[in-house]
C-alpha cells in the first residue's frame, strides 16, 4: 500500500533547504563556535542536500513513485546519505538528527505520521546528537533540538487529539502537525537567545549559536511547506561578532577535514584518541560498516591514515579555516549588518553554479586577473607549490557542482591530480604548466557547462599558446653566459637570451612574435623597467598588453597568440 507520508516527507526535505538557504549567509556570518570559520550554515545545507539528491535518486529508480518504495528503505537511505554528505561540526551533528529521526520512523512501520511520531522522533534525534558528541556543549544546537522535543512532549500532554487514522484527510493532519512543530520552533527560539547564558564564547562575541538558530530555520522551512505559505517569522540574528577569543578561532590548526570510512566492524569510538592526538573537534559518527570522520588538524594525511589497512576513505573534504576566517571578517567588515539575506530575510545567497575553475597563482595583480574571469584563485606561494590538501580546500570552497583545476606549473600537475581523484565532488585536471597558460585557459571557461566540456574548451585554447618569461638569474651559469641578478630570458621553458633586463626581454618578445598577433607581457614583482620601456621592446605590428601581475621571482610573464 502507498504510504502518503513518504510524499510529504520529500516535500518537507526540500522546504527545509530552501529556507535553510535563503537564510545561509546569515547563519554563517553568526558562526564563530567552536571555530569562527563561517560554514555553518554551507555546511548544514550541504548534508540536508544530500538528503534530497538521495531521495530523487530513489524516486528515479522507482520510475518516480516515491510513495510506492517504502518508509524504511527511504530513511535508511537518506540517514546514510546525511552521513556520507555532513561536513564540518555542524553538519555531521545535523546527520545524526537525520538519522536518530529515521531509526524512530523505522521501528514503528505502518504508523500514519501524527504528533506522537513527531515528538518521538525528534526526542531520539535530540539523543543520537547528543551521544554523537564527545564533551557536548550546552548553548549550542544540541540544547535547541533537545528543548525542542521537549515542548513537543509538553504540547502532547494537552492535545485533544494526538494519534491519527489513516482516515484523516492529509490537510487536516499536515495542519495538526504544522502546529505542533510551530510550537517547538518557538521554544527552540527561547532556547537560541539563551544559549550565550549557556555558552560563554557566544556572550563574548555577541552572537547566538550559529546551528541552534539554523535547526529553527529548518523546522520553519518544514512548516511552510505543511501549510502551503510563508514560514513562520523568526527573530533575526545580525548582530557580528564583536570580537574573537581565543577558544572561538582555531590557533592551533589549520584545516578543517572531513571523509567517509567504509568496511566491516568499525567501531566508532576505536578511533577517537589516534585522531585526537593529531588535531581537536573529534567527531567519529556511524556504524559497522560506514562511519563520517570530522577533525580539525594541520595533518589531514594523517588523519585518513589512522584508517589505513582497516577501511576504505573516500569522499574527502578538506577546508582551510584559516583562509575562511579571514574570509569572515572581510565580509562582515564590509557588510556591516553581518551580510544578512534580503527580501523578508536579505539579500540573496550567493548562486551555485554547475562548474567553477581553481587556478594556483602568484601575486595580487594576477590573483585579480583569474578573479576577474570568474575563476578562484589559489596562493600559491612564492614558489608556485600548495600541497594536495591546500588543493582540496581551494575545490571544496567553490560553490559549483563540478570544478576543473588549473595547476599553473609542472610542480603542482601530480598534486592536482590526486586533489581530483580524492575530492568528493568531479574534478577535471587541465595540465597548465605556467600562468599564462592558466589565464588563457580562463578564458575558455563558462559557468554552466560540465566540468569535463569546460576542461576540453580550455585545452583547446592552450594548445597553440607561446609562452616565455624574463626573471633575475639565481645562480651563475657555469658557462660564464650570466651571473646571479643577470637577466635570463625563456621560451617554452627554454633558455633562450641572457644580459639586461631590457637586450633581453626584446629578445624574447622577437622571438614569441614570431607569427603572432598579440603579446602579453605581465609585469612582476620588481620589474626594471616601465611599462612605456617595455612597449618600445615590441615589434612593429604587435599588439602589446601589459596587466600588472605582482608575481614573485619573474620580473615578466610572456605569452602570445
Amino acid at each position: 500500500m502507498s504510504d502518503r507520508s513518504l510524499v510529504r516527507f520529500r516535500a518537507v526535505v526540500e522546504g527545509a533547504l530552501a529556507h535553510l538557504e535563503s537564510r545561509r549567509s546569515e547563519i554563517n556570518d553568526l558562526n564563530v563556535f567552536p571555530v569562527a570559520d563561517g560554514d555553518t550554515g554551507d555546511n548544514m545545507a550541504l548534508t540536508l542536500r544530500a538528503c534530497l539528491e538521495e531521495l530523487d535518486a530513489l524516486a528515479s529508480e522507482g520510475e518516480g513513485l516515491i510513495d510506492e518504495i517504502g518508509r524504511t528503505e527511504i530513511t535508511e537511505r537518506v540517514a546514510r546519505a546525511a552521513l556520507l554528505g555532513a561536513r564540518g561540526n555542524s553538519g555531521v551533528i545535523l546527520s545524526q538528527l537525520v538519522r536518530g529521526a529515521a531509526e524512530e520512523l523505522i521501528s514503528r512501520p505502518g504508523e500514519l505520521i501524527d504528533p506522537v511520531l513527531v515528538g518521538a522522533a525528534m526526542a531520539r534525534a535530540a539523543q543520537r546528537a547528543y551521544d554523537s558528541v564527545r564533551e557536548p556543549a550546552e548553548g549550542t544546537m544540541l540544547t535547541v533540538m533537545r528543548e525542542m522535543a521537549a515542548r513537543v512532549a509538553s504540547e502532547l500532554a494537552h492535545m485533544p487529539e494526538t494519534r491519527l487514522g489513516s482516515d484523516w484527510d492529509p490537510e487536516k493532519q499536515n495542519a495538526l502537525i504544522a502546529d505542533v512543530l510551530e510550537r517547538a520552533i518557538e521554544a527552540g527560539e527561547e532556547s537560541v537567545r539563551r544559549g550565550p547564558e549557556l555558552l560563554p564564547a557566544l556572550k563574548q562575541a555577541g552572537v547566538v549559536d550559529a546551528g541552534g538558530y539554523a535547526v529553527t530555520v529548518i523546522f520553519a522551512g518544514v512548516v511552510a511547506v505543511l501549510r502551503g505559505n510563508d514560514a513562520p517569522q523568526l527573530t533575526r540574528h545580525v548582530a557580528p561578532a564583536r570580537i574573537t577569543q581565543p577558544e572561538h578561532e582555531s590557533s592551533t590548526f589549520r584545516y578543517c577535514v572531513n571523509f567517509a570510512v567504509t568496511g566491516s566492524g568499525l567501531e566508532a569510538q576505536r578511533f577517537v584518541p589516534e585522531l585526537e592526538a593529531i588535531g581537536d573537534s573529534v567527531l567519529v559518527v556511524g556504524d559497522a560498516v560506514t562511519l563520517r570522520v570530522h577533525v580539525h588538524t594541520d595533518e589531514p594525511e594523517r588523519a585518513t591514515g589512522v584508517f589505513a589497512g582497516i577501511a576504505e576513505t573516500s569522499r574527502l573534504d578538506v577546508a582551510d579555516m584559516h583562509a575562511q576566517v579571514v574570509d569572515r571578517e572581510a565580509r562582515l567588515a564590509a557588510g556591516g549588518d553581518g551580510g544578512t539575506l534580503g527580501g523578508p530575510d536579505g539579500d540573496a545567497a550567493p548562486e551555485r553554479t554547475r562548474c567553477g575553475v581553481l587556478a594556483v597563482v602568484a601575486g595580487d595583480g594576477l590573483r585579480g586577473l583569474f578573479a576577474s574571469l570568474g575563476v578562484h584563485p589559489l596562493d600559491g606561494g612564492a614558489t608556485l607549490n600548495p600541497s594536495t590538501h591546500e588543493l582540496l580546500a581551494g575545490i571544496h570552497e567553490i560553490a559549483a557542482d563540478e570544478v576543473v583545476l588549473l595547476p599553473n606549473s609542472p610542480n603542482v600537475i601530480m598534486a592536482a591530480e590526486r586533489a581530483a581523484e580524492l575530492a568528493e565532488k568531479p574534478v577535471r585536471v587541465v595540465p597548465t604548466r605556467s600562468l599564462q597558460a592558466g589565464l588563457a585557459a580562463a578564458f575558455a571557461s563558462l559557468a554552466d557547462l560540465s566540468a569535463d566540456e569546460n576542461a576540453a574548451a580550455m585545452a583547446d585554447a592552450v594548445e597553440d599558446l607561446r609562452t616565455g618569461a624574463v626573471a633575475p638569474a639565481a645562480r651563475q651559469d657555469p658557462d660564464g653566459r650570466f651571473g646571479i641578478g643577470d637577466a635570463v630570458g625563456f621560451v617554452d621553458d627554454q633558455l633562450v637570451a641572457w644580459g639586461s633586463p631590457q637586450d633581453t626581454l626584446r629578445d624574447v618578445m622577437a622571438r614569441l612574435s614570431d607569427g603572432a598577433e598579440l603579446v602579453t607581457c605581465i609585469a612582476g614583482e620588481g620589474a626594471p623597467l616601465d611599462d612605456a620601456t617595455v612597449a618600445g621592446l615590441a615589434p612593429d605590428a604587435i599588439e602589446l598588453e601589459q596587466p600588472r601581475g605582482g608575481q614573485p621571482a619573474y620580473w615578466w610573464l610572456l605569452s602570445a597568440e
